[in-house]
């Protein structure tokens, strides 16, 4: 047996295809088509979003510009200055509209996480006579546009009345007619999150002397951040830009909303003052995605997982 000389060893490097963690590298080409992908659609989200913000510094108040450009000639914020103090012809602030939104926005976000969590939770761990006859009920409503629930919750509430209270012209009324669509959702969801967590958790904590009370509060609740997160979020969401409701059931422009006094500007005396309606719709939106960008990594966490378990 011969043994040859000089023979080079057995490379034990990785494959230039390969990166850490074993997954392998995309090829060059297929890299490039991804980006161009991706840049198609951040222009497509962003133009929108960049017309309105242009709109909104622009004096001349027109929807169609001459040669769209990001900052239009003479541009100001006199436009958001204006809808700030006096955004309709209605006596009502934007402070004041934005306290009534924030109050509803409030009511759906507690409400649906508070009674959605207690729910979904029973539903997920416990077992008990017509069960699966209400989780088909939830899934039932779940199912209906809240437009559908609109004149049955418009005759009910009117029908609760306290001295001169109305609970339909009331922004509380409206709260817990949104509340009533939002539930639906919330349970579904964070039952399908619960179903995740390992029963042998509350076993642990039973075994170390923890009631029932306490094992939903310090090991079920810490662990559905996440869909708590999510729960809250679009609740919020949905107080914050609801409009059906409350077009219908508010008489009173002191309890007039965000949602409506934009809906408002619309073809206002014949013509839409459309630098002051893009300066208001900015100032709508702008609270919604600061709370995204603070739940940004429970929201996309608890949508993955809660919604496909369960």
């Amino acid at each position: 047996m011969t043994t040859q000389i000089g023979a080079l060893p057995r490379s034990t490097a990785r494959p230039a295809t390969a990166v850490a963690g074993g997954q392998r590298r995309l090829p060059l080409r297929r890299q490039l088509l991804l980006q161009i992908v991706c840049i198609l659609i951040a222009a497509t989200v962003l133009f929108p979003v960049l017309w309105i913000v242009s709109m909104s510094i622009d004096p001349r108040n027109i929807a169609r510009p001459d040669g769209l450009t990001l900052i239009p000639p003479g541009a100001s914020l006199a436009a958001f200055d204006q809808v700030i103090k006096q955004p309709t012809p209605n006596p009502v602030s934007f402070l004041r509209l934005a306290a009534n939104s924030l109050f509803i926005a409030a009511i759906i976000c507690v409400a649906s996480v508070g009674v959605g969590v207690l729910a979904a939770y029973a539903f997920s761990r416990m077992r008990f006579r017509g069960r699966e006859t209400l989780m088909i009920g939830v899934l039932a409503v779940l199912m209906l546009p809240a437009v559908a629930t609109l004149a049955p919750l418009y005759v009910m509430l009117s029908k609760i009345q306290i001295g001169a209270f109305n609970l339909r012209d009331s922004l509380f009324g409206v709260a817990l007619a949104v509340t009533s669509g939002t539930l639906p959702f919330a349970i579904w969801n964070m039952k399908g999150y619960i179903d995740t967590i390992p029963r042998d958790l509350e076993e642990a904590a039973a075994v170390d002397g923890a009631s029932k009370l306490q094992t939903f509060w310090r090991v079920i609740l810490p662990l559905s951040t996440p869909v708590l997160a999510v729960t809250a979020f679009f609740g919020f969401t949905a107080g914050w830009t609801e409009f059906y409701f409350s077009w219908q059931f508010l008489d009173h422009s002191q309890d007039f909303t965000l949602a409506m006094a934009l809906n408002g500007m619309v073809g206002g005396y014949g013509v839409t003052p459309w630098s002051q309606f893009s300066a208001f719709a900015i100032l709508v939106a702008l609270p919604v995605a600061v709370v995204y960008l603070f739940l940004q990594k429970y929201i996309v966490s608890g949508l993955t997982i809660g919604g496909v378990k369960g």
